[in-house]
């Protein structure tokens, strides 16, 4: 079970409401998760196989390239096999957003500019129209029309990733239609923030978030949760993609620890644990705290649980967990739901509170 929360502390922005598929982007629903497959999407076995295990992960939409007539002509036996939305990323070539939306899919990522003559996009439109399906237009800086650059000049990328996305938002809403959401990615963080906020002033649809080729997971995460982090704490964002190069499984990872950071989703572990300072008096300290976040990695049940090892923060941080460990000097407190639960060597600690953990969980998911 996700367990997916609007948080009072953030004014979020109204956006227009859309599905994809059976999940709600913008309006009052939750901020959505998804990724994008690394695998040739002509591969249906190893497709299907990697959109499997970012569902298991926490991914609730997946995107799949569509680089030519072969990748699109398989997206209906991909579809079939997996559970969640199917969005097929489509540039330049009318011909296999036709396709792709007569396999199946759930959405599109086409920037309706691109794909060349007005009757190419009529047609489009009027397919994707048939079934509903959104259309996302997706502006990167790194690969913006260079006729926009030259009319907005180095210095004013924000506001030229904008015009270029209205531009693209003009030509579907000229054809009646607004089943649309909108990105503004790039890799750099400032220009990045400051294009989904001129953005958010401008359109009410939904806004898909992400810091583009972010890098590697160290570097990238960082970047990524500042980025993501700091709109959605400003109250923008619908949707949101962690691009890290590598496994897109670790991307659900930190885009739902950025959601959990916020308060904007609660599920599975919180972990509070202090930094081992000079405070330290619990042995195997930084261990615990290891073997904690280890040993609960796969748990859905929301639980805030404190690993702390000295008398100065430990206890109010253990009391305001659901369940928490405050030590020293060769013993320490259990404390649970804000009380002493015991007080055990320290050699005991991590046993009892693993042990209690699964108690407390078991009961969660039992009501």
């Amino acid at each position: 079970m996700t367990f997916l929360i609007e948080n009072p502390i953030y004014k979020r922005r109204k956006s227009k409401k859309i599905y994809v598929g059976e999940v709600p982007i913008g309006g009052d629903a939750p901020v959505v998760i998804q990724s994008m497959t690394t695998t040739d999407t002509r591969d249906v076995q190893a497709t299907v196989k990697q959109i499997k295990e970012l569902e298991e992960a926490g991914c609730e939409i997946v995107r799949v390239a569509v680089p030519d007539k072969e990748a699109a002509s398989k997206l209906g036996e991909i579809k079939k096999q997996v559970s969640i939305p199917l969005i097929s990323d489509i540039h330049f070539d009318w011909r296999l957003a036709l396709e792709a939306v007569n396999q199946g899919v759930d959405a599109l990522r086409l920037n309706p500019g691109n794909i060349g003559d007005h009757e190419r996009v009529k047609e489009v439109v009027r397919k994707v129209k048939e079934r509903n399906i959104p259309i996302r237009i997706g502006v990167n800086s790194g690969s913006l029309d260079a006729k926009w650059g030259e009319k907005f000049g180095a210095n004013r990328i924000p506001e030229a990733m904008v015009a270029s996305a209205l531009e693209h938002v003009k030509i579907l809403e000229d054809l009646n239609f607004d089943l649309i959401k909108i990105s503004l990615k790039s890799s750099d963080v400032p220009i990045m923030l400051e294009a989904y906020r001129l953005i958010a002033k401008r359109v009410d649809y939904p806004l898909h978030l992400g810091v583009t080729e972010a890098g590697i997971p160290k570097t990238g995460t960082v970047k990524s949760a500042i980025g993501i982090g700091t709109l959605l704490a400003e109250g923008i964002g619908d949707t949101i993609r962690v691009s890290l190069t590598g496994d897109p499984v670790v991307e659900i990872d930190v885009a739902k620890n950025i959601l959990k950071a916020l308060d904007l989703r609660r599920e599975g572990l919180t972990l509070v644990s202090c930094p081992s300072c000079g405070r330290m008096e619990l042995n195997g300290f930084e261990e615990m705290a290891k073997t904690v976040e280890e040993k609960l990695k796969n748990l859905k049940t929301p639980i805030t649980v404190a690993v702390m090892g000295c008398v100065v923060n430990g206890p109010g941080e253990s009391k305001a967990a659901d369940i928490g460990i405050a030590g020293g000097n060769g013993k320490g407190v259990i404390y649970k739901k804000g009380e002493v639960f015991k007080v055990l060597p320290e050699e005991e600690l991590l046993d009892a509170l693993l042990k209690e953990i699964d108690n407390m969980t078991k009961d969660a998911v039992t009501i």
